[in-house]
């Protein structure tokens, strides 16, 4: 037979099996390959969040750390200790109740007209001319004030809102019963300048017996490690945040600290904290309101320094935006199971009618004639 003439028949009922019995399994796969795209992007995504989260809880640690180490600088200047040096020689005569008398007396006068001579003093002092300085190099230092050992101030960038606060959490903070310590505050409020601050207390020592003498109080603005925290956002619906161990909002978009609003997302990420697992992988996918998210975290591991600073970083975004590059995959992957799935329905049905038909046959009577279907095969030729 001469090639131009070759056929090949295929029955239509096996060409439909043959189809049925590679599309099927193969769909199925599609599926399984997509929902392990699935899972990976969504892995891939929680790891990026992770890292994300891992340095901006760096950057926060340096600022704070860097603001720190400036304030120390600052009260270990010759001025500053000098300024100090001079006022405890001032009171040295006095007794401990006749200081505390005359401390009494000044701050009662300090908001009025009696204190503006001694106001003019503190901050035409040469030890204030030098903080003005420092705050000309660095305008993130909203005010410096230098204290002596009794809280009173001796140089100021600009007058203090009290003369002595020794009652303050922040002076027994910084004062740490004799010894000195490094205080730093929770972010506070400015609300004539409307600005989010911090307050860090150095203590300034004796350097022979290192014995607390007096320290260096500086007001410092955070707004510019807030706005590097909430920098553009890569999508519609991600948010990063610094929130507090209670899960109290620090900074997020559009929120500030006087809100008080409490972070969804940190509910999830606290029964993470508390696992190693949990800590290691560094994201979860939490159930909120809005739906799932993927949540990236990090500690600022600032709260064994500063006690006032346990604050962890969060990054977050809805699943549905974050999958959504394979998610028009895997709605067409299961669509294309239903497919199957309907075929192969359909082609047992055609099998039992037809089988079915064929018993009908074998069973009628003899000399009856049953009128029935042409059965005949149909073929697909290929020449």
């Amino acid at each position: 037979m001469a090639l131009d003439t070759l056929e090949i028949r295929v029955s239509l009922e096996k060409l439909l099996i043959i189809l049925i019995a590679i599309l099927v399994p193969l769909n199925f796969i599609g599926l399984y390959l997509t929902m392990q795209s699935h899972t990976a992007l969504e892995q891939t995504t929680g790891t990026l969040f992770r890292d994300i989260a891992q340095s901006d809880a760096i950057a926060a640690r340096q600022f704070i750390d860097d603001r720190v180490t400036s304030v120390g600088a600052i009260a270990a200047q010759p001025a500053v200790v000098d300024a100090i040096l001079a006022a405890n020689r001032s009171y040295a005569q006095m007794t401990e109740a006749g200081r505390a008398d005359k401390i009494a007396d000044l701050e009662r006068k300090w908001t009025t007209a009696e204190a503006d001579a001694l106001v003019s003093g503190i901050v035409a002092s040469r030890a204030s001319v030098s903080l003005r300085h420092y705050r000309e190099l660095d305008p993130r230092f909203m005010k410096l004030i230098i204290l002596d050992a009794d809280g009173v101030p001796v140089a100021a960038t600009d007058k203090p809102a009290h003369y002595a606060p020794v009652d303050e959490v922040f002076w027994q903070g910084v004062y740490a019963q004799g010894k000195g310590a490094v205080y730093v505050t929770p972010v506070l409020f400015d609300g004539q300048g409307q600005t989010n601050y911090i307050a860090i207390g150095f203590p300034v020592l004796d350097e022979s017996s290192r014995r607390f003498i007096g320290a260096v109080h500086a007001l410092v603005d955070v707004s510019g490690l807030f706005a590097l925290l909430n920098r553009e956002q890569p999508g519609r619906t991600t948010a990063t945040m610094l929130v507090k161990e209670d899960g109290t909002v620090i900074s997020a978009p559009n929120v500030t600290p006087t809100m008080q609003m409490k972070s969804e997302e940190y509910g999830a990420v606290r029964d993470a904290l508390g696992t190693l697992q949990g800590r290691q992988a560094g994201y979860v996918i939490a159930s909120m309101r809005g739906g799932n998210h993927i949540v990236g975290f990090a500690d600022t591991a600032l709260a064994p320094s500063y006690s006032n600073l346990s604050w962890f970083v969060l990054v977050s975004q809805t699943t549905r935006e974050a999958l959504a590059p394979v998610r028009t995959v895997g709605y067409f992957a299961i669509l294309m199971v239903v497919v199957g799935l309907l075929m192969v329905t359909l082609m047992a049905a055609y099998f039992f009618m037809h089988r079915a038909q064929e018993i009908a046959d074998i069973e009628a009577p003899e000399g009856v004639t049953v009128p029935r279907e042409d059965h005949e095969e149909e073929y697909a030729g290929v020449r």
